[in-house]
């Protein structure tokens, strides 16, 4: 299980309890403190297929407290004007990732079969720049705010 990259390990037993990870990324099931298995990552990689489409999270509040209310209610939407050009298959295919009950999450395999993954459903639109202007405005106005603490 990967909740952190800095903490992966692998588990045989198939439950961990221990709480941690990266805020923006961590399960649910993780910050409720429930034992959990290999579905935070799938969730991880929701969270991570999200940003890579629009170039920003889908859980973000200078707050922790806030973010992680948002996390534990599942609550993130696919914003205009960022989303307009992301086929349906894609945002379905973040939906069944980021289900907030770990036991509807896709598999690895169900993932992997997925339509979005495995068919023709993605649309050609190019989104790299906004996208990458979308990450700049993110991530950069992030390092600068840690940085200067």
């Amino acid at each position: 299980m990967v909740s952190d990259f800095g903490l992966s390990k692998t588990e045989e037993s198939g439950a961990m309890a221990t709480a941690c990870g990266t805020p923006g990324y961590v399960a649910p099931e993780v910050l409720a403190q429930q034992p959990y298995g290999k579905e935070v990552d799938i969730w991880s990689i929701g969270v991570i297929t999200y940003i890579l489409l629009c170039g920003y999270p889908p859980f973000y509040d200078e707050n922790d407290s806030e973010l992680f209310r948002q996390i534990l209610r599942a609550d993130y939407e696919f914003d205009s004007p960022y989303w307009d050009e992301i086929s349906d298959s894609a945002k379905q295919f973040i939906r069944k990732l980021m289900c907030k009950d770990p036991k509807n999450r896709l598999t690895c395999e169900e993932a992997l079969r997925h339509p979005w993954i495995c068919g023709n459903t993605a649309k050609t639109t190019d989104i790299s720049a906004s996208v990458r202007e979308e990450m700049r405005k993110h991530f950069i106005k992030k390092k600068w705010r840690v940085s200067s603490k």
